[in-house]
């Protein structure tokens, strides 16, 4: 049994213990015991997801800059880089149109009750929408200090500092080699803490989806269920989409891709946490052929341009909301919305329930109660699941395409791993 199989089939029967300690504990316990173990529980996904974050600041500033400095030439740079975002804006400009469309025919908001809307953390949405006007955008992607930045886990602004560091490393050429080299062996070093790290992955798994479940039990779905499977629908549409144009572009290969990327999908599908998986996705698609330099290129940039479940919930529950209220909006006036979405969604991956944060700022935009978000509150996690996969699965594809393009994708390395 290869070592990605083992850790796919431990979060499995993680995520089977979670939802029987959950649903025993939330039938059986006391609110007040509920209310104590939940978030004692969830430590212990907070702990896994914090000691993946502790790695990805300097693995992303290492491999970004390798991977430029590896480019050399100034124009492949350029190339690879345009390549990557007519992926990326293409992929974002899809994404917002489903939700769109399906929330429009669909109609989820109809059937959502405005007197069972869960109010807990709304207040606090609330205080960041100021974080989406021009001037505090662009502070978040120009970082004032590349310390503070990786303190933050500011991925944006890593990407900007990394991309002109390795600009001017791969200017010097021969010059700045030992540099190179140097950051080389320092994200071998880092990725080595990843295979560490991600053996704690079935323990975060546990506490995450336990905790969750202990609290609100499973008949959250029976309420909600017009709204999520209607989402479900779209995340399921996304994917064949996706999916299809990776066929389309990678032919064969694509089955390969699923097959190398199924452990950090379940992670990231059961931890609603794309950082916790970079390491891993990383790894993965090296193993599957792609060249390190465009992996390390690409791959961060697309968490942070390229969060195609996320748009596409943007767009779903900005329309969801207003029609909660019976708000009606013209095609001129969804597509203005559309863009405005298209551009605030833009480096967010590191603000914590980013999507919920944008649908906020879009509602007070356009004159839809902000009061509305309430109304997902009590299903975003389960939806975060969700877009959060599919987020990953758009980045893996982007990247294998990217590699295809630049005919830097080689065979598929045989993973000889055994237990």
């Amino acid at each position: 049994m290869t070592k990605t199989n083992r850790l796919t089939i431990l979060v499995f029967i993680a995520i089977v213990l979670a939802f029987a300690v959950g649903i025993a504990i939330n039938k059986g316990a006391s609110k007040e015991f509920v209310a104590s173990f939940a978030p004692n529980i969830k430590l212990l996904g907070t702990i896994f997801i914090r000691m993946v974050q502790m790695i990805i600041s300097p693995l992303i500033f290492c491999t970004l800059v390798v991977g430029i400095a590896k480019l050399g030439d100034l124009k492949v740079i350029g190339r690879v880089g345009g390549k990557a975002m007519l992926w990326f804006f293409s992929a974002s400009l899809i994404s917002l149109l489903l939700g769109m469309v399906l929330v429009n025919n669909l109609q989820p908001g109809k059937y959502i009750d405005l007197s069972h809307a869960d109010t807990n953390g709304l207040k606090d949405l609330a205080t960041k929408t100021q974080e989406f006007s021009l001037k505090s955008f662009v502070e978040h992607v120009v970082p004032d200090s590349i310390v503070h930045a990786m303190s933050e886990n500011a991925i944006l602004q890593i990407v900007v500092f990394s991309v002109f560091f390795g600009v001017a490393a791969a200017s010097f050429g021969e010059y700045a080699k030992p540099v190179i080299k140097a950051l080389d062996i320092c994200s071998h070093v880092v990725l080595k803490m990843v295979e560490y790290v991600m053996n704690l992955a079935p323990l975060g798994v546990f506490g995450t989806l336990c905790a969750v479940i202990a609290e609100k039990g499973i008949d959250i779905f029976k309420f909600y269920a017009v709204y999520f499977f209607s989402f479900l629908l779209g995340i399921f549409l996304l994917w064949v989409i996706l999916s299809a144009a990776g066929y389309i572009l990678l032919k064969g290969r694509m089955t390969g891709l699923f097959r190398r990327i199924s452990s950090p999908l379940l992670v990231a599908f059961t931890t609603t946490s794309s950082e916790s998986v970079f390491p891993t996705l990383t790894e993965q698609l090296e193993l599957f052929g792609c060249q390190n330099k465009i992996v390390a290129f690409t791959l961060p940039l697309g968490y942070s341009f390229n969060l195609d479940g996320s748009m596409m919930y943007m767009t779903f529950a900005s329309v969801a909301i207003a029609q909660a209220y019976h708000i009606h909006f013209d095609t001129g006036t969804e597509l203005t919305m559309l863009m405005v979405l298209m551009l605030t969604s833009k480096g967010i991956a590191g603000v914590s329930r980013a999507s919920l944060v944008v649908v906020l700022a879009t509602c007070s935009m356009f004159k839809i109660p902000p009061e509305g978000v309430a109304l997902i509150l009590p299903i975003d996690h389960f939806c975060d699941m969700l877009r959060t996969s599919t987020n990953v699965l758009g980045n893996a594809i982007a990247t294998a395409v990217v590699s295809k393009w630049e005919k830097a994708l080689g065979p598929e390395a045989k993973d000889v791993s055994t237990i």
